[in-house]
């Protein structure tokens, strides 16, 4: 339960923290489902819905989620080091501690690939540079 209540903080923090890092500079952006383009603002330029406007926003938003996967990782890394560090030679811990190391690097791996076949896909079927 500890570890849940500290992964938890460290994803709230990764948000936090991740949002400027993929571009995303006001929240409210992420809201997909606005009401106010209904009545009287549905003549306003931001009302006009285009894949041009949805494509970065699903860019963004799978960046984000990227990063804070990575982010997770690493501090899985780190966690798996202490956890090596202190086993004091114990093998069912130091076991443990490797398991925790070598299934955060695969996913820190996975989620670097992720990455890079995301932005590529988008690219490709959006025409981007």
């Amino acid at each position: 339960m500890k570890y849940i209540k500290s992964a938890l903080v460290a994803l709230l923090v990764a948000f936090m923290v991740a949002l400027p890092l993929v571009g995303v500079s006001d929240v409210s952006a992420l809201n997909i489902v606005d009401n106010s383009c209904q009545g009287a603002g549905a003549g306003s330029p931001l009302c006009d819905s285009s894949d041009e406007e949805l494509e970065p926003l699903i860019k963004n938003v799978v960046n984000l989620l990227l990063a804070v996967l990575g982010f997770v990782a690493v501090i899985m890394i780190i966690i798996g080091g202490i956890r090596y560090t202190t086993s004091n030679g114990d093998s069912n811990n130091t076991k443990a501690a490797k398991d925790t190391i070598l299934y955060s690097v695969v996913g820190l791996v996975v989620a670097i690939l992720a990455y890079a076949i995301v932005n590529f896909v988008l690219d490709f079927f959006t025409g981007g540079p």
